[in-house]
């Protein structure tokens, strides 16, 4: 009878040393890797949500950006006129050249070309009159609203050629020969269009 009751103790004391063994190993043990890929999940998505944070800055920093740079473009535009836009600018450096008392002789356009982004019309021109108006007109052209370059710029005193008597030269009457180039946004620009004469 005591050997049947010290086997009842042993299973009862086995049977609750059971319990907790199996608790652990098909409750807790289940219920913690659960956990644990519940947090590792967590932890990604804050990451995550950390790399969108950051991007939706950028995307911010990005449409200022973009923003700045459309003004900028724009500001550049108004110097570029378009194609149309150059016989107006072709208009204004004549306006100033009569403005400060020169003749334009002669105005030829060439074949445009293109000059980064943009392309450029070469004029070949010629002015005559004194050098103080043409010293003022290129500051005129200069702070023009447009983009122009002049250059290959040749200037002779009028009456001072190889044949002329230095007796008929007038003042400081001169004759400019260079090329005025218009920079303009777009497709080429047929020179014969822009080729003038005057007198």
């Amino acid at each position: 009878m005591s050997t049947n009751r010290g086997l009842r103790e042993f299973a009862f004391f086995g049977v609750l040393l059971a319990i907790p063994i199996a608790s652990y190993f098909f409750v807790f043990a289940p219920r913690n890797a659960e956990i644990r890929d519940a947090r590792a999940e967590i932890s990604a998505k804050e990451k995550r949500l950390s790399e969108l944070n950051i991007l939706t800055d950028r995307i911010g920093d990005l449409g200022r950006e973009i923003a700045q740079r459309e003004e900028d473009l724009e500001r550049l535009n108004q110097k570029l006129p378009d194609r149309e836009g150059v016989d107006r600018i072709l208009e204004q450096v004549t306006q100033l050249a009569q403005k400060s008392q020169l003749n334009v002789r002669s105005v030829k356009g060439e074949k445009a070309v293109p000059a980064g982004l943009a392309m450029e019309l070469p004029l070949k021109t010629v002015i005559e009159g004194n050098f103080e108006g043409f010293y003022q007109f290129l500051l005129d052209v200069e702070s023009l609203p447009r983009i122009t370059r002049v250059h290959a710029m040749k200037i002779t005193k009028l009456g001072m050629g190889p044949r002329d008597d230095p007796k008929d030269a007038v003042g400081n009457a001169m004759r400019a020969e260079f090329t005025l180039s218009i920079y303009f946004n777009g497709g080429e620009v047929v020179a014969s269009a822009s080729d003038r004469s005057m007198k």
